[in-house]
């Protein structure tokens, strides 16, 4: 990902630049990191601590709020504000917070089952809204901090704690999810890929609008080697397809596999590459307005192998930031009305009095 794939966010603007040059170290707090040994939250951790000087933004002016699961503890390894809040609502407490504070830099952190179970509602209203928020959902595939049930992104017939016999239930696809509730930037990645990780943090955080990048993060204790596919060098080359915007979609030893557009169902599908094929190579733009083909690059994957799982940036696209909208509208009506009042709105036109 080049510098010109940004989508520069002048949002940026309305907050506070960091006095001094920054450092990995001014960001880590003096907290004592608890997760399990090998857990894919560390790694995800550095990448954060270690991407926030680049932001040059005053530490004090940039919020972490997270909601419950073992990666809701990190606002508290974070040296910026944070808040550790419900179950589900951290992207309802964040839109609060971005709303009424423009001079903010607000991240919300959430776990498969904290954002897709009991806080799906609250997600997809912040991405249809396209709240000035950045979403890291950290998806391991797997309930860990209650101990190995089965999370909305288990596949089919996933043997755990609350499924003995295999899940009946269909997994969520969080990207094809975003790209369908109109995000305007939706982005994977995987946890243990520090560069490719960094990458799409930077171009998350350099988008106006909703954000919400999905991590794999390995669970070494209750999911051990989900993504291990993904992970592993030989067998990445066939199974990962890396997104780069402007660039033909090939991947393989040798870049020998391709995507294309199949001319009778409009479906997305993977090709060995030939001179006869090669022209209809799909060249990835991030930048188009209908989610589309996005959404079909995101159905790719299969759910079970997880082979031909595209990562990097699907979608990113401009469209009108709430928090920028909601502004505007207030100093709108304080031109037309002037400020208002709690006490007269309080005993507007729908009160009455009940007698004694």
């Amino acid at each position: 990902m080049s510098e010109v794939d940004v989508d520069t966010n002048e949002l940026l603007t309305l907050i506070p630049k960091a006095e001094a040059k920054q450092s990995m170290k001014d960001f880590k707090s003096d907290q004592e990191v608890r997760w399990c040994p090998g857990c894919g939250d560390y790694a995800v951790l550095a990448a954060v601590q270690g991407f926030m000087p680049d932001l040059g933004l005053a530490k004090e002016n940039i919020v972490f709020v997270s909601g419950i699961g073992c990666s809701s503890r990190f606002p508290y390894y974070m040296n910026t504000y944070g808040m550790h809040s419900i179950h589900g609502r951290a992207p309802a407490i964040a839109t609060g917070l971005a709303t009424s504070r423009r001079d903010l830099s607000v991240w919300v952190v959430t776990g498969d089952g904290d954002s897709l179970s009991i806080g799906g509602n609250h997600l997809i209203h912040a991405l249809r809204r396209n709240v000035n928020l950045k979403i890291l959902l950290f998806n391991n595939r797997i309930y860990g901090l209650t101990k190995g049930q089965y999370s909305p992104t288990s596949e089919i017939g996933k043997i755990t704690k609350s499924t003995p016999l295999g899940s009946l239930d269909a997994p969520f696809n969080p990207v094809s999810l975003a790209i369908g509730a109109e995000a305007s930037f939706v982005a994977r990645t995987v946890d243990s890929d520090r560069k490719h990780l960094t990458s799409v943090l930077r171009a998350a955080a350099d988008h106006p609008g909703t954000a919400l990048v999905e991590i794999y993060q390995n669970c070494n204790i209750f999911n051990d080697g989900a993504f291990e596919v993904l992970k592993d060098k030989e067998r990445a080359q066939e199974a990962v397809i890396r997104l780069e915007h402007g660039q033909p979609i090939r991947f393989g030893t040798d870049n020998a596999k391709g995507v294309v557009r199949d001319p009778a169902t409009g479906d997305l599908e993977v090709v060995d590459v030939t001179p006869e094929n090669e022209s209809r190579i799909l060249v990835h733009d991030t930048s188009v307005q209908s989610p589309t083909t996005a959404f079909a690059l995101s159905r790719l994957a299969n759910p079970d192998t997880l082979h031909h799982t595209p990562i990097g940036v699907f979608r990113n696209v401009r469209r009108p930031v709430y928090d920028t909208l909601m502004s505007e509208q207030l100093d709108t009506a304080v031109e037309r009305q002037g400020k208002g009042d709690l006490a007269t709105l309080l005993a507007g036109n729908d009160t009455w009095t009940v007698a004694g």
